[in-house]
């Protein structure tokens, strides 16, 4: 096991949630530090404020990873005496860098939505605002006959699933011929004389995105010097990503008892409701933060209430106007499952790697709201 780099650790976190998949107003990424620093404990936290950074440092983390980015707009000048002025100059001062994984982790596979979703018990969920979709390439790749399996080993982890299947290939068998030139250090033949071999022709879809790691895993295990491989776009639609989650409750239950369960869930003092606390409720869509921006879709999707955060007035009203019921649980307590959930992401991804880490999840955050 081996120490990463920060530049390691957002090369992961890339893969966990793409940059890509940020809304455009959004600023995930890389906050503040060196992305050359040695990390060798990582906390992880809702937001960079004082109180995440303070802990941070206190724990001798190098990196201190967040949902809401400590960095939304450009800033005119960095002062300690502005709080975010502040937070930069002490991180930079310790060595701490701070990365953010915000609307890209809530639209991320296993990211906030989902989440969310799962800590509700919904089954059946899908992107309630779909926002784009995997583009995919195929690869094919030529091997000796014999010796497919270690090939298709290396490739399975980069290979797109379709459907509810994954490990999908499809080979055939056939013949390749190739001459050895001055200087080859051929697996089959010798060098000046063409060889006529019984080959495998194996292909598999891979997302556009995984195909350079996936052509150098195959180059490590493939026999031949220079393998032989092609790679072609396709039209096909991959996985679709978006905002939110849509699902269902295993029963129906009334807006009122759904709401009660919401609040235990997400162990939080109070949920506020909007409609008829009698009103059945099957369907459900969520969206982590403050999410009553896809109320329509919500609607349009046959959702019985909308689960999120930072419902204003007019919101409630339109909810009322539109038919929907609502269940604002608070932008924090509909977020901060991403502390645990990323944290349990990072414990399988980090050892597949070869890398050591020391996770430490911040748990000194606190609704910034009280009830009385």
């Amino acid at each position: 096991m081996k120490l990463p780099r920060v530049s390691d650790i957002v090369g992961i976190i890339n893969k966990i949630a793409p940059l890509r998949f940020a809304e455009g107003w959004d600023n995930p990424g890389l906050q503040v530090g060196d992305t050359a620093l040695p990390v060798e404990r990582i906390m992880i936290a809702l937001d960079a404020g004082r109180d995440s950074v303070e802990a941070a440092i206190a724990n001798n983390c190098q990196l201190l990873l967040t949902h809401h980015p400590l960095l939304f707009k450009p800033l005119k000048r960095v002062s300690r005496q502005d709080p975010d002025g502040a937070i930069v100059f002490r991180s930079i001062e310790a060595g701490l860098a701070i990365v953010a994984l915000h609307t890209n982790y809530d639209v991320a596979a296993e990211g906030v939505n989902d989440l969310l979703a799962e800590r509700l018990g919904l089954s059946c969920t899908a992107p309630l605002r779909v926002t784009g979709s995997d583009e995919l390439v195929k690869l094919g790749v030529f091997v000796p006959v014999g010796y497919e399996e270690p090939v298709l080993e290396a490739l399975f982890g980069f290979s797109s699933q379709l459907g509810n299947y994954s490990d999908c290939t499809f080979r055939v068998n056939g013949t390749g011929t190739f001459r050895p030139l001055p200087g080859a250090d051929p697996f089959i033949g010798k060098e000046g004389t063409r060889e006529s071999v019984e080959e495998a022709r194996v292909e598999l879809v891979i997302c556009a995105d995984e195909i350079d790691a996936a052509v150098t895993a195959m180059k490590k295990v493939h026999p031949y010097e220079e393998p032989a491989y092609d790679i072609y776009c396709l039209r096909n639609r991959g996985n679709r990503f978006g905002l939110g989650r849509i699902g269902e409750v295993d029963e129906q239950t009334t807006l009122f008892e759904f709401a009660r369960h919401v609040k235990e869930c997400l162990e939080t003092p109070a949920v506020r409701c909007v409609g008829d606390g009698k009103r059945k409720i099957k369907r459900v869509a969520v969206c982590g933060g403050s999410g009553v921006s896809l109320l329509n879709e919500a609607r349009f999707r046959g959702a019985d209430v909308l689960v999120t955060g930072d419902v204003k007035y007019h919101e409630a009203r339109e909810a009322e106007a539109l038919g929907i019921a609502l269940v604002d649980a608070g932008h924090f307590a509909s977020e901060r499952l991403m502390i645990s959930g990323l944290a349990g992401r990072l414990e399988r991804e980090l050892p597949l790697l070869g890398f050591k880490v020391d996770l430490i999840a911040f748990d000194g955050e606190k609704e910034p709201f009280l009830y009385v």
